[in-house]
């Protein structure tokens, strides 16, 4: 007989939790630790572990315990290359322009530069004049500072007052992508008096921008809260 609605809703969400149960570094569970950790019977998690291991999402080891199986890196790949980060930048890099009123832009390293992938310009007549496809020496700047840091997920959110420009500032935070992979830099920058009056609240819209691309990418890293000056 084959499943009611609710039923096969209320399976795959049962086996979504048994998936959702490993965490970082967990290579394989045991049944036992997967009980705990779903709160599932384990009868019950031997049969969706069944289905799991049929369509390859779930591998059982000859030592008995469990391990994710080789389809979820493959639909991982297929997600990761199917959204590239260019085709989340504008709706969000405007988003963030408005809500702070400084330019917000997107950086990556290109052959010991920082390229602008896209920029979207502050309301205000006074802003700086780069544009997308500007390329600009390493490591200055907040967003040359997140490029160039051996490890871009300790830093946190970076600003700089006049270290590119004596009248500039900027702030910037790393964004991740699949694996925990450094996607890029996402930054605002304006004139200095005007970066320092907003700072805190720039800050903190950054760092949410940053940890929202992050997701989108499919990154496991979020960047800290904290700043880095």
């Amino acid at each position: 007989m084959s499943a009611t609605p609710e039923t096969g809703v209320a399976a795959v969400d049962r086996a979504l939790s048994i998936l959702g149960a490993f965490r970082e570094g967990d290579a394989a569970l045991t049944l036992a630790e997967l009980a705990a950790r779903t709160g599932l019977y384990k009868s019950t998690i031997l049969r969706l572990l069944a289905s799991l291991e049929r369509s390859r999402c779930a591998a059982r080891l000859a030592d008995g315990r469990w391990a994710l199986g080789p389809m979820l890196f493959h639909w991982g790949a297929l997600y990761a290359r199917s959204l590239p980060v260019e085709r989340h930048l504008p709706a969000l890099l405007a988003a963030l322009a408005e809500r702070s009123g400084e330019t917000a832009s997107f950086w990556v390293r290109h052959e010991g530069q920082r390229l602008c992938l896209a920029r979207v310009r502050s309301p205000n007549r006074i802003r700086d004049d780069l544009a997308a496809g500007d390329l600009i020496p390493l490591p200055s700047g907040a967003a040359g500072r997140v490029l160039t840091a051996a490890d871009p997920a300790a830093l946190g959110v970076v600003a700089t007052f006049g270290e590119r420009n004596p009248e500039a500032a900027g702030c910037a935070a790393a964004v991740f992508g699949p694996g925990g992979a450094l996607a890029g830099a996402i930054g605002l920058s304006g004139p200095k008096a005007r970066m320092q009056a907003h700072v805190a609240a720039h800050l903190a819209a950054l760092a949410e921008a940053a940890s929202d691309l992050t997701r989108r990418l499919g990154g496991d890293l979020m960047p800290p809260t904290g700043v880095s000056a």
